[in-house]
């Protein structure tokens, strides 16, 4: 297969094509859980060889609840991906985090109901652990560029995830916000658990694109297009800032925690 990509960016709503990204080939992975989101292209970014894969498709015809997490990681993990830079669109729980900012998640509240979150389903069992889900050095590394960038992103932020692909009721915004959760969206879990398990590096950049309803006005579809289309634009200038500065020696913790996991 030549030389591995190690990077991969997973693009979220709004972030279906990589223009930043020279593209030298485009590859149809198979997996053993099924096809993944699309095709993922390989190219380079800022000097470094990247793997791309929008998480909806790139015509945006995968809900959240239907996306086939297992494949996407696996076919970066067959690639021989060890980094997930994840990009996302998700709502505010605080005044304080304004539609328009970014988020570099530290943490996260699983609600989703009916989705595939393990690599194993037996006869071998893991207990992997997710105390700390992301990887401290990508999380150091991206907080850093956006902040060179000039672009308000917030150092911490608990996302509750919630299975979609419907919008909460006012009861379940103010039962997330009462949790201690800072943003909600429908697509982290379990994308989060299986790069763990995969033994890969994890971070989630979250761009807010509106106030959940908490704020007692009702999201809708619209509005949340409007400010992500805004957004777009300066998630790419992060990626562009950010991907160089990844060292191409990892020295965290994630490629480990797998270690202790397996009964």
């Amino acid at each position: 297969m030549g030389e591995k990509v190690k990077i991969a960016i997973i693009g979220g709503s709004g972030i279906y094509d990589p223009e930043i990204i020279e593209v030298l080939e485009e590859k149809e992975v198979y997996t053993p859980y099924g096809m993944p989101s699309d095709s993922i292209k390989i190219g380079v970014l800022s000097g470094k060889k990247i793997a791309f894969i929008p998480r909806h498709g790139r015509k945006h015809q995968l809900p959240p609840h239907k996306v086939n997490y297992r494949a996407n990681i696996w076919a970066l993990k067959e690639l021989g991906v060890e980094r997930i830079i994840s990009v996302s669109a998700v709502g505010s729980l605080r005044t304080d985090y304004k539609p328009g900012d970014f988020v570099c998640t530290d943490q996260f509240i699983d609600m989703t109901k009916n989705r595939n979150y393990t690599f194993y389903d037996g006869p071998i069992v893991a207990h992997v652990s997710l105390a700390d889900p992301f990887c401290s050095e990508l999380r150091e590394l991206c907080i850093r560029s956006g902040k060179e960038l000039g672009i308000k992103i917030h150092e911490r932020g608990t996302y509750v995830c919630i299975e979609g692909p419907r919008f909460s009721t006012r009861a379940e915004s103010r039962l997330w916000k009462n949790f201690g959760a800072d943003i909600i969206g429908m697509t982290l879990v379990p994308e989060v658990n299986l790069a763990r398990e995969a033994r890969m590096c994890f971070v989630n950049i979250a761009m807010i694109t509106d106030y959940d309803v908490w704020a007692e006005t009702p999201v809708t579809a619209h509005e949340v297009e409007k400010v992500m289309k805004e957004n777009v634009q300066k998630v790419k200038d992060l990626l562009v800032k950010f991907v160089p500065q990844i060292p191409d020696v990892r020295s965290c913790k994630c490629g480990k925690y797998m270690d202790e996991a397996i009964i």
